[in-house]
C-alpha cells in the first residue's frame, strides 16, 4: 500500500468514524430524551398515587362517618314536616317569633340524597338568632340553614328580622 492509499484509507476511516459518532450521538440524545420523558411521566404518576394514598385515609374516615350517621330513608313530606317542626320548636326555645313559613319544592336532582327545604321568616334578638342557627346547622343530622338574610326590625331596634332557607338531606324512600 502506498502512502497516498494509507492517507486516503485513514481519511475514509476518520470520516466514517465521525459520521458513525454523529449518528450514535443523535440516537443517544433521542433515547435519553425518551427515557427522561418516561421518567417524568413515572414521577408524575408516583406523585398522583401518593396523593391518592394520602387522601384515601381521609376518604375512608369520611365514608366511616357517613356510614355511622346516615339517616334512614324517608318520604320527602315526612322530612319536610320534621324539619319544619324542629325549626319551630327551636325558635320557641330561643324566644324567636315566627312571621311566616313556606314549604319549598324538594330537590330530587341528587343521585343518593334528596333535599327537603323550607323558607322561614322570624324575628328576635341577635344572640337568640345565632343560637337558633347553631341548633339548626347540624352536619350529623344532614341539616343546614343557608340563604340567610338579616335586617334590622323597623319597629324595634333591639330585634332583627331574619329570612333563612333550611335544608335537610335524606336518602329517598324507594
Amino acid at each position: 500500500m502506498s502512502p497516498r492509499e494509507k492517507k486516503l484509507l485513514a481519511l475514509l476511516l476518520t470520516a466514517g468514524f465521525i459520521i458513525l459518532n454523529f449518528f450514535l450521538y443523535t440516537f443517544y440524545i433521542q433515547k435519553k430524551t425518551r427515557l427522561s420523558n418516561e421518567l417524568n411521566v413515572a414521577q408524575a404518576k408516583l406523585q398522583q398515587a401518593l396523593a391518592f394514598q394520602q387522601s384515601s385515609s381521609q376518604l375512608a374516615e369520611e365514608m366511616t362517618w357517613l356510614a355511622e350517621h346516615e339517616p334512614a330513608a324517608a318520604a320527602y313530606q315526612d322530612v319536610q314536616t320534621t324539619i319544619q317542626q324542629f325549626a319551630e320548636a327551636q325558635a320557641r326555645n330561643f324566644g324567636l317569633t315566627i312571621k311566616s313559613q313556606e314549604l319549598l319544592p324538594t330537590d330530587t336532582s341528587g343521585l343518593h340524597y334528596h333535599r327537603a327545604q323550607i323558607k322561614i321568616n322570624l324575628t328576635g334578638q341577635e344572640q337568640a338568632l345565632y343560637r337558633w342557627f347553631d341548633a339548626i346547622n347540624d352536619p350529623a343530622s344532614f341539616r343546614t340553614a343557608y340563604q340567610i338574610r338579616l335586617t334590622p326590625n323597623a319597629q324595634d331596634d333591639t330585634l332583627i328580622d331574619c329570612s333563612a332557607t333550611l335544608s335537610q338531606w335524606f336518602p329517598p324512600a324507594t
